[in-house]
């Protein structure tokens, strides 16, 4: 084919300067020169106002399930909306971090005021001293919080970019947006099971140490924190994990400083949920070093200098989930992975230690619904 034979007056249909060809060449590209942005940025807002209002929604169902359990289940009266309005505005402010050094002394003492203080109004509010209600109603909170913190910061970046017609200002909010959605999702969904005390997917590391604590007469060594001993293959265990069947994580830090000042357990095993990556199996298990633990990063913290302080190598077995399976009703896949996990437990135990020495096992995760 010979291209110089191409007539490119022909080929772009501009034979005989036709002034309509012209133009409906030219004009779309004087447009989208000039007004590109302002076009992507229009297409653009479309789609990330339709997740803002999702986010309401979410927030604004979770908040009405949440009154109608306080009405009707624990039947609180007064002005309940507006305790819980004043309630979902509460701020932490964290401490100064240009001097790292003592960092989290601070941060701990500053999350458990910030808890110790809630769960005193949550109890106020509801006018119980049942734990197991009150604790469910401090994690409901949470989520209505965590909705509404997800609304705000979305929403805020939105008007922004908008209100500047900035569009390069826009493209990370619309690159977060399908993970930030994903999690509002998983908090939606976890309203329902943290209503009726059904165990989480974060619940199967207590689930697993509470199966290992049948029979096994248990003791609170910490805040909303049980343990009891028990024995395997003349190894001495100390078993250990949140208070069941409440909807708390308890304070596995302190605990397990308590344990190894007293007890010197010669190895730790760690069990918890994980985050699985995109591609792999829900429920699959993983075994690794470390403390499997996470949160804010204090209870982490506080094992690490313990374990490092006495020279105890710690040992971490994850159960591998989604955020969604994480936080919402525990699935039967990830539960029947329990006699799994503990077979590895054992496993460990035989591979790392010998007769006479004494193993701390951690189930470290919600405990809702989970006894011991």
């Amino acid at each position: 084919m010979n291209f110089t034979d191409i007539n490119i007056d022909q080929f772009l249909g501009m034979e005989d300067s036709n002034p309509i060809m012209w133009l409906i060449w030219i004009v779309p590209i004087v447009i989208f020169i000039f007004y590109g942005q302002r076009i992507q940025l229009h297409v653009t807002s479309g789609e990330i106002n339709k997740n803002i209002e999702k986010l309401l929604k979410f927030r604004d169902e979770s908040k009405k399930e949440m009154l109608d359990h306080l009405k009707k289940s624990l039947q609180v009266s007064g002005d309940v909306e507006k305790s819980v309005e004043r309630f979902i505005e509460y701020f932490t402010i964290m401490p100064v971090d240009i001097d790292p050094n003592g960092i989290m002394p601070k941060i701990k003492h500053l999350m458990r005021s910030r808890e110790d203080y809630t769960r005193l109004q949550v109890k106020m509010l509801c006018g119980t001293d049942n734990s197991h209600e009150l604790s469910k109603v401090q994690n409901l909170l949470e989520v209505v919080t965590s909705l509404h913190l997800l609304h705000k910061i979305v929403r805020h970046l939105f008007l922004t970019a908008k209100k500047q017609n900035n569009f390069p200002l826009i493209l990370p909010l619309q690159m977060m947006l399908p993970f930030i959605m994903e999690q509002a999702a998983a908090l939606r969904g976890a309203v329902s099971a943290l209503r009726q005390g059904q165990p989480i997917g974060d619940g199967i590391g207590p689930m697993v140490v509470g199966k290992m604590m049948l029979g096994l007469e248990k003791k609170s060594i910490a805040f909303e924190t049980v343990y009891a001993q028990g024995e395997f293959e003349q190894r001495v265990l100390q078993l250990l994990k949140a208070e069941g069947p409440l909807a708390t994580v308890g304070r596995p830090g302190d605990a397990v400083e308590i344990i190894v000042g007293e007890k010197r357990p010669d190895i730790i095993i760690m069990i918890d949920a994980a985050l699985k990556l995109e591609g792999e199996s829900s429920a699959s298990i993983a075994q690794g070093f470390g403390a499997a633990i996470g949160g804010i990063g204090t209870d982490r913290f506080q094992i690490e200098e313990v374990a490092t302080k006495h020279k105890i190598p710690i040992y971490a077995i994850v159960i591998k989930q989604s955020i969604k399976e994480a936080i919402t009703l525990m699935t039967k896949e990830i539960a029947e992975r329990a006699d799994e996990v503990e077979s590895e437990v054992y496993r460990t135990i035989r591979e790392s230690t010998t007769p006479g020495q004494t193993v701390l096992v951690v189930g470290v995760g919600n405990t809702l619904g989970v006894p011991q």
